[in-house]
């Protein structure tokens, strides 16, 4: 008997946040797929047949298993269908989906937005409003020169909206000019791999410039990864872009990178660069900036901590409470380390018991930084944890660097 499709492990499962649908919620982070599924509590274990080597058979005996009787045909056939038709298991019909889905971002002339409608306004009017009121009333005016580069979030701005208007709000009019470097977290590139575009983003303002002379000096280097299928799904760049074209003007020159993990840097106790191949990207990243600083200004999309039950933990998190105030001393750290140029420091930080407990998803950006842009310090402009859900915190910061 054939073994069944093993379970795409490149899904979002999460708890179902509808209370009158409980269960395990799985959806497509690549966005091959629309489907959203909620799979009930007592069907969630029979999801590890799905793993390439068990048979219908197991799946049958599973089923009897956790709902106590005989008469499962009915289920079997659903949790099977149901998942295949939605994209969910590695086989033809997900390739299909996949191989669509990839050839369509190819041939598009522009990466369009991926997020309009959900996480920001799709109309321009009403974004235009939106961000209007998030970038107002900043404690702080503008610096009176053009800045290095700014860290800011990419949690959604209604969440992140005060740490954006501390990073945003610090440009002086005379940054529009700069072409913008955007180092955004990919959640879901491939480690020690930055993923690079020639499309210019779309959002309801308008459409970014390219900067394709630049983009020449990086597609070469081994660690790339050219048109990355990766930034049509991804938001921490996205997010960037509406900020930046907002104050600025929709066809500001965007140069997007995406920073893969360096997960494996962590788990082995050594530096990013102890890869030749991401030692070199750096290298030209550095070139990059020595040659044309004044030009440049590079923008973080970067988020911090990811603590509780969402993110694996076993407890419950509230923000600036219990257990976060320890996070947020451990937060300051870093940052501490990032604002003093301190590669050393801060890496020795984050993958302290080889391992990131804290789970911040913005390392990678901002040790590319430090390694591009040695010397450049820092002043943390505002720092915050938000409850994403009731049970899990985010963490982020705005930050400027001189």
């Amino acid at each position: 008997m054939p073994s069944l499709p093993r379970l795409r492990h490149d899904l979002d499962f999460m708890p179902s946040p509808i209370p009158e649908q409980p269960g395990l919620l799985i959806r497509d982070s690549f966005q091959y797929s629309d489907a959203v599924l909620v799979i009930p509590p007592v069907l969630v274990p029979a999801l590890s047949c799905f793993d390439g080597q068990q048979t219908e058979t197991d799946l049958r005996a599973a089923l009897v298993k956790l709902t106590g009787s005989f008469e499962v045909s009915g289920i079997q056939n659903n949790i099977r269908d149901i998942l295949g038709a939605s994209g969910f298991l590695e086989d033809e019909t997900f390739a299909q989906m996949r191989d669509k889905r990839q050839r369509e971002f190819l041939e598009n002339a522009v990466r369009k937005p991926a997020h309009a409608g959900t996480a920001y306004p799709d109309d321009k009017d009403e974004l235009t409003t939106v961000m209007s009121a998030y970038l107002a009333n900043s404690e702080a005016p503008p610096l009176t020169r053009v800045p290095v580069a700014i860290a800011a979030p990419h949690v959604s701005p209604e969440g992140g909206w005060e740490s954006y208007r501390a990073a945003y709000a610090a440009l002086p009019a005379a940054a529009r000019d700069r072409t913008f470097i955007v180092l955004g977290t990919s959640h879901y590139g491939e480690p020690d791999r930055f993923g690079l575009t020639a499309k210019p983003f779309a959002t309801p303002f308008g459409v970014t410039q390219t900067a394709p002379d630049l983009l020449k000096h990086l597609d070469q280097q081994p660690a790339a990864k050219m048109e990355d299928y990766c930034h049509a799904v991804e938001h921490s760049i996205e997010f960037q872009v509406i900020f930046l074209q907002s104050i600025f003007g929709p066809d500001i020159r965007v140069l997007p990178i995406l920073v893969g993990s360096f997960g494996l840097s962590i788990h082995e106790g050594r530096a990013p660069e102890a890869n030749d191949n991401v030692n070199r990207f750096f290298s030209a990243l550095a070139e990059l900036h020595a040659r044309e600083a004044d030009r440049l200004l590079w923008v973080l999309g970067v988020d911090m901590a990811h603590m509780g039950k969402r993110y694996g933990d076993a407890y419950s998190a509230q923000a600036d409470q219990g257990n976060m105030l320890e996070v947020a001393r451990r937060d300051q750290a870093r940052i501490k380390a990032l604002n003093a140029a301190d590669p050393i420091a801060f890496w020795d930080l984050v993958q302290e018991n080889r391992e990131d407990d804290l789970k911040w998803c913005g390392s990678a950006p901002l040790y590319t930084f430090l390694k591009a842009v040695p010397g450049a310090r820092g002043t943390l402009r505002k720092y915050e944890q938000w409850n994403i859900d009731p049970e899990s915190i985010v963490s982020f910061a705005g930050i400027t660097f001189e």
